[in-house]
């Protein structure tokens, strides 16, 4: 998250060193919330699964009433499973996200900032470029005693990544780069205070958001040189509590590796003129 914030923080550096061309007039800051979905092996490819609550912050540079620049970043945290689309596979994750982006907003119909003869509301596209962090995570439970916890699934291998039975198999990256687009509507409550409301896709290169993408390798391969051990055996194949003593074979499709993974988030997001929150720093000299 901190680079979200230096993002941030430049922005507002900018706003300043540019005061002289109107960029605070032509600025926003703001906070969103909303709700984060996932798309991937463990939601029967629903674009609306299990929404989960998050939340972000934005700035954007109005460059004239149809194109936009923004910045910004969201958390929250997606999840799938619990039932798995696969009963008898019976797998589940949960994963936080942290992203940060860039990206190009164009209005469809020409945006006024102030109460001028422009729109005072506008449906819009965006697209950009940015990274997140996730970090999949399964729970077990322990049949014995009732007791639970949750387990970061990457360290595992639960596939066989990093053992040498598997050594083309590398453990997967936990920050990667993904594609924010989406189409929103937006309104003019006030010359200064904004409101819209969104809905964006994150195409990402990754096939691990949900620790699951290729195939079973079997216990022999998690409890030998490199593998996870024990909690990788018992996470990586959980037919076993459906069908007492069920097992996969090495080689049985895990996950789906031809797709990648995705997630969306709905928000609802207040900005404010960079004018209305700094314009009364304008003019001000620092005295030693």
């Amino acid at each position: 998250m901190r680079r979200i914030f230096y993002l941030l923080a430049i922005f507002v550096l900018l706003s300043f060193t540019v005061r002289g061309q109107g960029f605070l007039s032509r600025s926003e800051m703001g906070f969103s919330i909303g709700g984060m979905n996932y798309l991937g092996d463990l939601n029967d490819q629903s674009m609306f699964g299990t929404v989960s609550l998050a939340g972000g912050l934005m700035a954007r540079c109005n460059l004239d009433s149809r194109w936009a620049i923004s910045i910004g970043g969201n958390y929250g945290h997606v999840s799938g499973g619990n039932p798995d689309v696969d009963a008898l596979r019976n797998l589940s994750f949960r994963s936080y996200i942290a992203e940060g982006f860039i990206r190009a907003e164009f209005n469809f119909l020409p945006y006024g900032l102030g109460s001028g003869t422009l729109k005072r509301s506008t449906p819009y596209l965006f697209c950009g470029i940015g990274f997140f962090k996730f970090n999949p995570q399964a729970q077990y439970i322990n049949a014995s005693d009732g007791t639970s916890e949750w387990y970061d699934l990457q360290p595992l291998g639960t596939e066989g990544q990093g053992s040498s039975a598997y050594p083309d198999r590398a453990k997967y990256q936990l920050i990667d780069v993904c594609m924010p687009f989406g189409l929103g509507y937006r309104w003019r409550i006030s010359p200064g205070l904004h409101l819209t409301a969104e809905y964006g896709w994150r195409k990402t290169w990754t096939d691990y958001l949900d620790d699951v993408s290729t195939t079973y390798v079997g216990s022999s391969v998690l409890l030998g040189p490199g593998g996870g051990g024990s909690i990788a055996a018992q996470l990586a194949d959980r037919s076993g509590e459906v069908i007492p003593g069920y097992v996969n074979s090495p080689g049985i499709k895990r996950g789906d590796d031809s797709l990648t993974d995705w997630y969306s988030y709905f928000s609802v997001t207040l900005s404010f003129s960079a004018e209305l929150l700094f314009g009364w720093m304008r003019g001000k000299r620092c005295e030693l």
